[in-house]
Order: C-alpha cells, then structure tokens, then sequence
C-alpha cells in the first residue's frame, strides 16, 4: 500500500509540473499576441495617415475599425437612439424614420372615432430641410435620436432673436425665437436654458419645466356660489393664459408646467 500511494503521488507531481509548464507557455503565447497586435495598429495607424484618407465619419482607416468613440465620443452619441413611443413625441425631437432624420416641428394628438389615438406631426428633414407632415398612432414604436445638449444663460430678446450667454466662456449667441417655440413666451433674465444640438447644428432650445409667473389678471373668486367653477382662466403677465383653481387672484405667484402651459402649485411666499 506504501508503494502505490508513493506512485500516486509522484503522478499527481508530474501532473501539477506538466500544468505549471502549460500555464508557461500560454501565457508567453498571449503576450507575444498582443506585443504583434500592438505593433501592427501603430503601423496600420502611421500608414494610413501618411496613405490612405479616414472615413469621413469616424476618422478611422479602412483596415481598422472605426475609432469615432475615441476620436469623436459626439459622433457615438448622437447616432445611439432609444425607442419611444408616439405619445412621447415632442416638439425639438430628433428621430429616424424610414432611414432619414427629422426634427419634430409640430405634434397635434388627435381621436379618430373607434379608432386608436393619433399624433399628427409636422416634421423637418435634417439634410435637405424638406418639411413633411406624418400622422403616427400613438402606441407606434419610433427611434428617437440622442442630441447634444449644452447649457446657456437667457440674456434678453429682440424682435424675433434671442440672446445666450455661454456660462463658462461668457460668449454670447444670438439665435432664433423660433427654437423655443411656444415656451419662448416663459422666457425670464438670467433663466437657464438648454440648446439641443445634432451634428453641430443648434435644433431646438428648451426652458425650465418649471417656471414661476405672476398672474396680472382673474375674475374675483366669490365663495359660497354654488354655480362656481372648479377652474377659471386667467392671464399671466406673460401674455400666456392659464386654467388656474378659484381661489388664485390677481397679483398671485404661481408655478406653472411650461410642457402643457398647466397650474402645478402656487408660489411659496
């Protein structure tokens, strides 16, 4: 019995040295692969930089992959959409469809008798400018396309420009009144907005959801009328009218949802 344990455990030694001799020459193996990986990408990259020309998209050669999430991280992101559905489709959008890019212009929800609900939208071919308007349902799949969106602070309006101010450099940019949309009329000094940008051009801007106004005129809520309405219209000193609850005067702060223009809450003092 000795003997065969002795002989055991020489075999299970000769095994752990044959293993230790493997694990040698496989990982000699891997770091030669990768020395020769190495050195054929800095001749690859040195000789198509002094022979061939770069793909005009991702600034790679054509004999290696396309290194734009190195060269260009902005060409990575806007390309890499997400899905969204019809009713979540909103004016300044980017989104693919049927091979093109488009920014939503207008979008309209709409109800066709027994049949499903409707967006129609009004949409900007981002290449040519061509302008087409679509109809979608609204439980319909699209690709929406991520932009850039850069910070900026609201200086002032003129006619039908406006005014940014870049908050880390203090450059200042005129741009249109039009990129805001109906949200322009929320516009306030020093209010910080954000600019949506898709291949270096400026799509669309947007302001706060949230946006404090002062309401300058409402019909006097008289209580104990019976006939009162739960809502009443009232006009904020933006031009902008309101579905406000009864009690909310004239002279009244209150915060409204600059999305769908509704009353959120009233101002704290």
């Amino acid at each position: 019995e000795t003997g065969s344990e002795d002989a055991r455990e020489r075999e299970r030694e000769r095994e752990r040295v044959e293993m230790h001799a493997l694990q040698r020459r496989l990982s000699k193996s891997l770091v030669n692969k990768i020395s020769w990986i190495s050195q054929q990408r800095t001749f690859t990259t040195h000789t198509s930089s002094s022979t061939s020309s770069l793909h005009p998209l991702t600034n790679s050669s054509n004999n290696f992959p396309p290194r734009g999430t190195l060269v260009a991280p902005w060409f990575a992101i806007q390309h890499r959409g997400a899905k969204v559905l019809g009713s979540d489709v909103r004016f300044g959008n980017v989104v693919q469809r049927k091979g093109r890019i488009y920014q939503v212009l207008k979008s309209q929800h709409t109800q066709q008798g027994r049949g499903g609900a409707t967006i129609q939208v009004e949409l900007r071919d981002v290449v040519t400018g061509n302008k087409v308007t679509e109809r979608f349902r609204t439980d319909e799949a699209m690709e929406k396309v991520f932009v850039e969106e850069k910070p900026f602070t609201f200086l002032f309006s003129e006619g039908d420009s406006v005014t940014v101010m870049e908050p880390n450099t203090f450059e200042q940019m005129e741009i249109s009144k039009e990129l805001f949309g109906k949200a322009a009329a929320y516009l306030k000094d020093d209010m910080k907005v954000t600019l949506q940008m898709y291949d270096g051009k400026i799509m669309s801007a947007s302001i706060p959801t949230r946006v404090t106004c002062t309401v300058s005129e409402a019909k006097s809520h008289v209580k104990g009328l019976t006939a009162t309405p739960q809502y009443k219209r009232v006009l904020l000193d933006n031009g902008v009218t309101v579905l406000v609850p009864p009690f909310i005067e004239a002279g009244d702060e209150i915060i409204i949802n600059t999305i769908d223009d509704s009353y959120i809450t009233r101002a704290k003092e």
